[in-house]
């Protein structure tokens, strides 16, 4: 199971995007597609959505290990840990006890 779930806040920790935070868009195995982090540009052929064609920007992928979920509170990058609480997991940050939610993809 990845550490980081559509829809969850992250930080990129290492490479040339590195400091920069967004929304995770999509998971992809193990890497990840983070909202205006590592933007490349495609070339796309006109189309019926878009008629005009030409260059068009859109996120790339980064690596999974590269990016950490994070923590509101210390407004850092966290390391998390699976924790059961009675009948349900939940992933908590390793120093700072914060709870993250577990709805997601």
């Amino acid at each position: 199971m990845a550490h980081v779930r559509k829809g969850d806040t992250v930080i990129v920790i290492a490479g040339s995007n590195k400091g920069k935070k967004g929304k995770v868009l999509r998971v992809l195995g193990n890497r990840v597609v983070v909202e205006k982090v590592a933007m490349v540009k495609r070339h796309t052929k006109p189309s019926q959505k878009n008629p005009q064609g030409g260059i068009v920007d859109k996120e790339g992928s980064i690596h999974i290990s590269n990016v950490q979920l994070f923590d509101e509170k210390s407004n850092k990058g966290t390391r998390v840990k699976n924790v059961v609480e009675g009948d349900t997991k939940v992933r908590v940050g390793v120093k700072s006890g914060t709870k993250f939610s577990t709805a997601g993809a």
